[in-house]
């Protein structure tokens, strides 16, 4: 006897969630409404442009496959580079499974570019925790700029975390690099649109024409409907783990920008001499072609997610960043936690919440590049990406989860209510009636 189809929705059973906490949920998915619509209206514009890249570098089926030894030839990782740049609005990109991290890409950048005497000037205060030894404002001795007589300044944000841009016109000057961190960070300040990265980039050439501006585009790629390089950044880099990626790329990293520093920047990805022409592409070259395909989606995936969570944590109380509704030039939202037991408790959720090792409970350790012990709950497809879903913080004042990726938005959602219902579990989530 045939089955018959039954068009009711059927409720999803395991997941045993506070009745209170669905309302503040639901309630939470109305706020939403309208940014949502212009996520998916960005999500599109991106698509497009994507595939536009695609057709006009003329990506075949033979780019899909890889290399190995030297690398000589490797149609795919060349073509991937000119698609690449296409997207971003650049002249030039290198796109290498073989950058293992954002920080990784960041520091071939600077290595690159940076010279014995130069000077290189943060705009943005001080860099994210891994760059700090890149840097040489820690662990003097290890190879960091410092130790190769590159001086470094930094221009703080103003009381309300945005930049200084009377300051950045008086620090650049005599300066070959100005940095500019888009995200966040570890920190609560406002992730900066490709608008605000132009008022910055006015006032350093402003102040000095020839400076080199590069942003540090990590979970900003995909959020707007241009990139840094459009407000006139010479140089921006990141991680195809994070938005670029997709959620398919297993590794990488890119820097794009004007043709001149990109190859520059491929002397120190090989070496001088060498540069782009060699590096096998082994088999990543198909993943990365889709997942750069599938990023304007997902992106906007990670974007839902992350409104979403600042509109129910606000609902119950918690202070976010960004507030709901508020402009954001990144996939990440910071819960101010303030308590470290909070925080834990939500991180641990999130992890219970995940595809992959949900039956794990992170624990606060000491991760390699940071100077305090860090939570992160990553159940993820692969390790540490932070386009998938995950929550993570240095367990230090002022105790706030940084939330960031989602592959699905209902997944997604999903995991911040299990973090909801673990701080409940915990007595560190107070419900009112609703």
């Amino acid at each position: 006897m045939a089955e018959i189809f039954d068009p009711k929705p059927r409720e999803i059973k395991g997941f045993e969630i506070e009745e209170r906490i669905m309302k503040a949920a639901a309630l939470a998915e109305e706020d939403c409404e309208s940014v949502f619509r212009e996520i998916d209206r960005t999500a599109a514009y991106n698509g497009e442009k994507v595939l536009k890249a695609f057709i006009d570098n003329k990506v075949s089926d033979a780019c899909m496959k890889g290399s190995a030894g030297y690398g000589y030839g490797d149609v795919g990782r060349d073509t991937l580079d000119s698609v690449f740049a296409q997207a971003m609005g650049a002249e030039d990109a290198l796109v290498r499974h073989s950058l293992v991290s954002g920080t990784h890409a960041l520091t071939a950048a600077l290595f690159g570019i940076l010279r014995t005497g130069d000077k290189m000037v943060s705009l943005t205060g001080r860099p994210y925790d891994t760059l700090e030894e890149v840097i040489g404002l820690r662990g003097k001795g290890s190879g960091s700029l410092a130790d190769f007589g590159v001086s470094y300044e930094q221009v703080e944000l103003t009381p309300e975390g945005k930049p200084d841009v009377a300051e950045i016109f008086q620090k650049v000057k005599g300066a070959k690099l100005a940095y500019i961190q888009r995200s966040r960070g570890y920190s609560l300040r406002p992730s900066l649109t490709v608008s605000g990265i132009a008022e910055i980039v006015k006032a350093a050439k402003g102040a000095n024409p020839d400076i080199i501006v590069m942003v540090d585009n990590c979970y900003g790629e995909f959020t707007e409907k241009s990139e840094p390089i459009a407000a006139g950044a010479d140089l921006i880099v990141g991680s195809l783990i994070k938005n670029p990626g997709g959620g398919i790329a297993e590794t990488g990293g890119y820097i794009a920008g004007s043709r001149k520093l990109v190859e520059l920047c491929s002397y120190r990805l090989t070496c001088p001499g060498v540069g782009r022409e060699a590096g096998c592409s082994l088999d990543q070259n198909k993943k990365m072609f889709e997942g750069l395909f599938l990023a304007p989606e997902i992106v906007a995936n990670a974007l839902k997610t992350a409104e979403f969570t600042s509109a129910v944590m606000t609902r119950l109380g918690f202070e976010c960043f960004p507030k709901p509704g508020e402009p954001r030039g990144d996939i990440i939202t910071a819960v101010l936690m303030k308590k470290a037991e909070n925080l834990i408790a939500f991180c641990q959720g999130v992890q219970k919440g995940s595809p992959v090792d949900s039956f794990v409970s992170p624990e606060p350790w000491d991760m390699p590049g940071y100077d305090s012990r860090v939570i992160m709950a990553a159940g993820t497809f692969n390790n540490g990406a932070s386009i998938e879903l995950s929550a993570d913080a240095p367990l230090r004042e002022p105790f706030a989860a940084y939330v960031q990726g989602g592959l699905t938005y209902p997944t997604g959602k999903m995991g911040i209510l299990c973090a909801l219902q673990e701080m409940f579990d915990k007595r560190c989530l107070k419900l009112a009636s609703l």
